[in-house]
């Protein structure tokens, strides 16, 4: 099963480079640098705007931007533009929470249930949650509820609101506080406190307590009234035009607009500069090192290491130059972001963009950095990067063998055999490191060819056993980055009687597509986002990393700190009306053999029905390269796909309602209970 981190949110990777790709001379200047740096991810990574500044001391040092607001226009960004600042939104949640605690009134180790009195999950543990565990992602919770929280030109609460009803029916994947492991539903629990200890909904709370005092006039979520035209604009691959307006309906989470100059000011903040809107004691508890409280990958350079809200409090590159550097990034679908603050320094660089990637901002964010505090003195010379050589193989213990077997990780199994000293394995890092072999080059680790990633073997004291990786990677023209997490966990066998193993292997490779999410959801983007394949590993009884427990249920198993163990989920299938589906994180899907093709005559209609669910086709051999026309409901809308799952119109963001069938297609429909959609299909 895909990950949606794996499609939209790569930059969770948290990279960060170890040196920037240019070459310094004296000539140079931070702001010809940046402006090098901001132009090669618009032309090369798929940026079409990107904005940044630097903060220092309080004043604002460095403004800038490349790209454009609009490509039709050409218009270009401004500082005045705005944009989604996607995960950079938890320093703001979490710096609500710490505001609380310094008015006391919230502690935040005391059980989250003192201050969200129906907060239950069907998990006796859930009573050990604490907001601290929330903020430092060691709450144990599976990790993120997506459903209806994208959505286009709309900012319903829908996934606000049922939240803490889903997870009435939810166990924890881990003991609270055991480790910590990125969860996005932590943060949303944050917003839900921040509004019932405040009495304020939480879009009420941040323009009172933080953009009031700060003189924030651009720092809005999708609940306010601000001009939308200030938005820059976000591209898709396949759609020409412009799409409408992302709403991030996860406030808490990933939720906030903003600009680069503002989140400048706001880091002010978070390191401790306004104690008038947050104490200096709060402001250094979010630094400290909340990710060595539980299991945690070894002391090594990195660029993860989780304190209070904030990706890493010990970040490098600037690690190696003894400097503390805090860094928050952020991606929702359309937009991406980095926050990087040195607080010892007092220098702070926010970097925004409309496509590419957080992770390229990330790179940016570093680079600039570290040729700013060059030219301040601060530093007397950026480091070289990281040379490597082929390995070279020796005789490897025979006592590794017994790391062969079987390995998981949210969404598959794998797995490995170590023969010769070699080990092949998959992609790693997010798909950051291709699959290829490593050899054994003594001390317990494994070598790629080309001597940038190591792998081993890790067994911390919660008694599992992890492979570990450890890897440089190149951006190129960008720079090098670093990261170390665990990887894979080592599982064991869990045989499966004949009847069980019949009813799972006709599941495999099978595809169940959503039914729950609303018709504005940015999802239908893509029907990969919708759609759940199913990967039964039945030799050793996992179905895509879940294990399977019997006909209906596979549950997750997987407890891996850092990032690899996020986003967890159960699969319960269950059958109606002759038809099987698929229920997860509260969503259902329904079994690609239970949907019919498009009825093939000229005309017809389609009803959404009681409850609201979407409505599946085909599109076979009768209706494809036939043109549909549909009058749609104002509430309403469609998608078609091609054979590859790739977009040939959404309605809801193109307002085009007449398209030609792929052949091997999909067609989805989706509105409020009882719309009706009038369908014409005539022959080109």
């Amino acid at each position: 099963m895909k990950k949606m981190v794996s499609v939209v949110m790569t930059a969770i990777l948290f990279a960060i480079p170890v040196t920037p790709a240019f070459a310094l001379t004296n000539n140079d200047t931070v702001k010809e640098k940046a402006q090098e740096l901001a132009s090669k991810i618009v032309s090369d990574y798929g940026a079409s705007g990107l904005q940044y500044a630097i903060m220092d001391h309080g004043s604002i040092v460095l403004s800038d931007s490349a790209g454009v607001y609009d490509k039709a226009t050409k218009s270009p960004i401004t500082k005045e533009t705005m944009f989604g600042i996607g995960s950079v939104s938890k320093t703001y949640v979490s710096a609500a929470t710490m505001m609380l605690a310094d008015s006391n009134q919230v502690d935040i180790d005391q059980p989250l249930t003192t201050y969200i009195k129906d907060f239950k999950m069907a998990d006796e543990r859930y009573k050990e949650i604490t907001p601290r565990m929330l903020m430092n992602h060691s709450s144990g919770i599976y990790g993120s509820h997506y459903g209806n929280s994208f959505l286009f030109d709309d900012n319903d609460t829908k996934n606000h609101d049922e939240l803490l009803v889903k997870l009435q029916s939810e166990r924890l994947k881990s003991n609270p506080g055991e480790f910590s492991v990125y969860c996005n539903d932590g943060f949303q629990l944050l917003e839900i406190l921040v509004e019932r200890v405040s009495g304020l909904s939480y879009s009420e709370f941040l323009e009172t307590h933080i953009s009031k005092p700060l003189q924030l006039t651009s720092t809005q979520t999708p609940r306010d009234s601000f001009d939308r035209d200030r938005l820059t604009k976000t591209y898709f691959p396949g759609i020409d035009q412009a799409l409408p307006t992302e709403n991030a309906n996860l406030i808490g989470t990933g939720g906030i607009y903003s600009t680069a100059e503002e989140v400048s000011k706001f880091a002010e903040v978070l390191i401790g500069n306004r104690t008038d809107i947050l104490s200096e004691k709060s402001a250094m508890a979010m630094q400290s090192h909340e990710y060595r409280k539980g299991v945690w990958v070894s002391e090594e350079t990195n660029t993860i290491n989780f304190g209070l809200g904030w990706d890493a409090v010990r970040l490098a590159p600037f690690s190696d130059y003894g400097i503390t550097a805090l860094f928050k990034g952020g991606d929702t679908y359309m937009y991406h972001a980095a926050l990087t603050t040195l607080p010892e320094h007092d220098i702070s660089i926010a970097v925004l963009s409309s496509g590419g990637s957080g992770i390229y901002n990330s790179i940016f964010a570093s680079n600039i950095l570290l040729e700013y505090i060059r030219a301040k003195g601060i530093i007397k010379e950026i480091l070289p990067k990281k040379t490597f050589e082929p390995p070279l193989k020796v005789d490897m213990p025979s006592d590794l063998l017994a790391y062969s077997g079987l390995y998981g990780t949210v969404g598959k199994t794998v797995n490995l055999e170590i023969k010769n000293g070699e080990i092949d394995l998959p992609d790693l890092g997010f798909g950051s490191i291709p699959p290829q072999k490593y050899i054994y080059t003594g001390n317990g680790q494994f070598k790629n060819n080309d001597g940038n990633a190591t792998i081993s073997f890790d067994h911390p004291k919660n008694g599992a056993t992890y492979l570990k990786l450890n890897a440089y990677t190149d951006t190129p023209g960008l720079g090098q980055t670093v990261a170390v997490t665990y990887e894979y966990q080592k599982l064991d066998s869990n045989p499966l009687n004949q009847s069980t193993k019949t009813i799972w292997e006709h599941r495999n490779e099978k595809n169940y597509y959503s039914l729950d999410e609303k018709i504005t959801s940015m999802l239908y983007l893509s029907k990969s986002l919708l759609a759940k394949n199913i990967s039964v590993d039945i030799n050793h009884g996992y179905a895509s990393g879940t294990k399977i427990v019997d006909e209906n249920k596979a549950v997750n198993v997987i407890e891996i700190p850092t990032l690899n163990g996020r986003d967890a989920f159960d699969l319960n299938f269950y059958n109606k009306n002759h038809k099987e589906y698929l229920k997860i994180d509260g969503q259902s899907y329904i079994s690609e053999d239970a949907i019919q093709p498009i009825y093939e005559g000229n005309d017809s209609f389609c009803i959404i029905p009681s409850g609201g669910q979407a409505i599946w086709y085909k599109i076979d051999d009768q209706s494809a390269n036939r043109v549909m026309n549909v009058e749609t409901p104002v509430s309403g809308g469609f998608a078609v796909y091609d054979a590859d799952g790739i977009v040939v119109n959404f309605s809801k963001a193109t307002s085009n309602h007449s398209v030609v069938l792929p052949e091997g297609g999909m067609i989805v429909f989706g509105g409020n209970e009882g719309d009706i959609f009038k369908i014409n299909l005539m022959n080109k």
